[in-house]
């Protein structure tokens, strides 16, 4: 979770030669991810090929956490510990000397990863992503779809926009 930007760092060093690609949630960007770039932005300039790429899923959510309280212990998303503070990403990237772009509508996913791998410098894309769409692994079990919707039952804050996204994902 944590390690995303630091890894590909850390490749990137390696090789130089080649893009570097990392994906990250907003919750491991606030912990270890932000602090990462910092070192980017002082070395990228060094680097034979300066593509480095950081996908942020921004959410607001410590998301694997509440999917996982509510998969596998029942228990509803409790926001105190699980919202992650809304934070300006690409901004942050553009003052460390990175493009940044930012993402509110999957149409724009292509276009954004094609100015990524062709711009001459880092690049953030922040990407603003909706938490409540269900994120049960195609191998869920039935106790774990049980437990979800026990949580949800219980008085889960979000339960109503995650029944809505269930039920978009389900007409698909």
């Amino acid at each position: 979770m944590g390690p995303a930007i630091s890894f590909a760092a850390a490749a990137k060093f390696a090789f130089p030669y080649r893009p570097a690609l990392a994906l990250v949630g907003d919750g491991a960007m606030q912990m270890l991810g932000i602090n990462s770039l910092i070192t980017v932005g002082k070395y990228w300039k060094r680097w034979p090929d300066p593509r480095f790429i950081v996908v942020v899923l921004n959410n607001g959510n410590l998301n694997m956490v509440s999917w996982e309280l509510r998969a596998l212990g029942g228990s509803p998303k409790l926001p105190q510990t699980q919202d992650v503070p809304p934070f300006d990403y690409a901004g942050y990237a553009e003052l460390l000397g990175f493009e940044g772009v930012r993402i509110a509508r999957s149409t724009d996913v292509r276009p954004a990863l094609e100015r990524a791998f062709a711009a001459r410098r880092p690049v953030l894309i922040d990407v603003h992503a909706d938490p409540d769409v269900v994120a049960l692994p195609p191998h869920a079990t039935f106790e774990q779809t049980k437990k979800l919707f026990e949580a949800l039952a219980k008085g889960d804050p979000d339960r109503g926009s995650v029944l809505r996204q269930l039920l978009r994902q389900l007409r698909v």
